[in-house]
């Protein structure tokens, strides 16, 4: 059997070695071990492998807590400890930025990350009638093919949603339409646990029956979705409120959002990367300052608290209505406005939206802020904060604001969002030269 040892590990959370001066990624593996493989892929550029035994371990393999690990693919790296994890990440970061933008940040922030269980409070579940085992698994998606892995437990979302996995499964399984819900997406505060079950046909009265019996069982609230994200209303039970909610202590911060509504994943670390958002804008008093694809308002909120007047800039209706009934929950409606735009397309008046504000901070979705990012005029903001949760694109606007727009990049860093996976996210702060 054929061994080798293992450089690096990749974004993806593989082992990387050169096997006779092909580049071969070793599912499973740490740099420094050395381990015997076989080949599972041949590509022209590249090979994949397995490993097949472990010769010389790496002192950062743990074993993993979960026994679908490896199978499920909701997870990638929970057979590293949680310093290596962070450690291997940020490393992704900054090969990103000398690769795809050549820039190199002025200092390297501390590591944003917190605990690596029961983080995760927002989930998209698939749900899939197995005829051979006569039930209905709900869960994540296995590793590389498009089955759903059969969990036992999930340690990674809210125990409450783990312990409901299998009875949500047995549920829809005495549902006359279980082959017609292939998705639920759980979103959980710390008090209320929502499900948004997508139901493909129509419900008989006994599946009604069913479905509000489950949700008293359980003490959950129960949404459906039968079409697009727009028809999505709560089922079950129909007289508690839609929204749940979040908090930012440091800023006095209730924040309200629907189940459909994009919120960060882990509120803890969401905390913590508010509060260094915030200290890195620095708002003073008389600043302007905006906040593009600001969502339900999440860094919009905690700026207008801290000084400043706040314009946020969203695609989206609903979360620019969400963002504004949350400003008047938390008496800041005086400091902030909304407003619905989309930033991807051609903006008709760069002055207005981009080019008048003396600071701004950016927190796009993977594609990141390109079309934004161009339209930055030589009276652009004197300072942006980056929030991102795609390496690559990161970097790409980076090498744009630097070696275009006449910005420094004066730090980077890490923000741990989503522990235990290969999902790497940023955060960098641009000052005009």
């Amino acid at each position: 059997m054929p061994f080798t040892k293992i450089e690096s590990v990749d974004g993806k959370g593989r082992g990387v070695a050169r096997i006779q001066g092909k580049v071969t990624f070793v599912e499973g593996a740490i740099a420094g071990e050395v381990v015997s493989y076989s080949l599972t892929k041949r590509k022209p550029g590249y090979n994949i492998a397995k490993i097949s035994s472990l010769i010389r371990e790496s002192a950062a393999r743990v074993s993993p807590r979960c026994d679908s690990f490896g199978v499920c693919g909701g997870c990638s790296m929970q057979h590293i400890d949680t310093a290596t994890q962070v450690s291997i990440k940020q490393r992704v970061l900054e090969d990103n930025l000398s690769r795809i933008g050549k820039v190199a940040p002025d200092i390297i922030f501390p590591a944003i990350y917190g605990d690596g269980w029961r983080y995760r409070r927002r989930a998209r579940l698939s749900a899939r009638f197995v005829r051979k085992k006569g039930l209905v698994l709900v869960g994540f998606r296995e590793k590389g093919n498009s089955f759903v892995a059969e969990l036992h437990h999930c340690y990674v979302i809210p125990r409450k949603v783990s312990e409901i996995l299998r009875p949500l499964g047995n549920m829809i399984s005495s549902l006359s339409i279980k082959k017609e819900v292939p998705q639920i997406e759980m979103a959980a505060s710390d008090s209320v646990i929502a499900l948004v079950i997508r139901v493909m046909d129509n419900l008989s009265k006994d599946d009604q029956r069913l479905l509000a019996t489950f949700a008293k069982q359980h003490s959950c609230r129960i949404f459906l979705q039968p079409r697009g994200i727009d028809s999505i209303y709560l089922f079950y039970p129909q007289d508690q409120p839609k929204n749940l909610y979040y908090s930012l202590p440091e800023f006095n911060l209730e924040i309200a959002f629907s189940p459909s509504h994009f919120t960060q994943i882990n509120f803890a670390v969401n905390r913590v990367l508010v509060r260094r958002a915030v200290a890195l804008l620095d708002p003073q008093k008389n600043d302007l300052i905006a906040d593009y694809f600001c969502g339900v308002g999440n860094f919009s909120l905690a700026i207008a608290r801290t000084g400043g007047s706040v314009v946020g800039y969203e695609v989206n209706e609903s979360l620019v209505k969400q963002a504004y009934l949350n400003s008047e929950i938390n008496g800041l409606d005086k400091s902030v406005r909304f407003i619905t735009s989309n930033l991807f397309s051609d903006l008709k008046n760069p002055q207005d939206v981009v080019n008048r504000f003396d600071k701004c901070l950016i927190d796009p979705p993977r594609d990141g802020a390109e079309n934004l990012i161009n339209n930055i005029g030589t009276n652009g903001p004197d300072r942006i904060v980056y929030v991102s949760c795609n390496a690559a694109t990161l970097a790409r606007d980076s090498g744009v604001l630097v070696r275009q727009k006449g910005y420094t990049l004066k730090g980077a860093g890490l923000v741990n969002m989503f522990p235990h996976t290969s999902h790497c996210e940023a955060i960098a702060m641009f000052e005009k030269r």
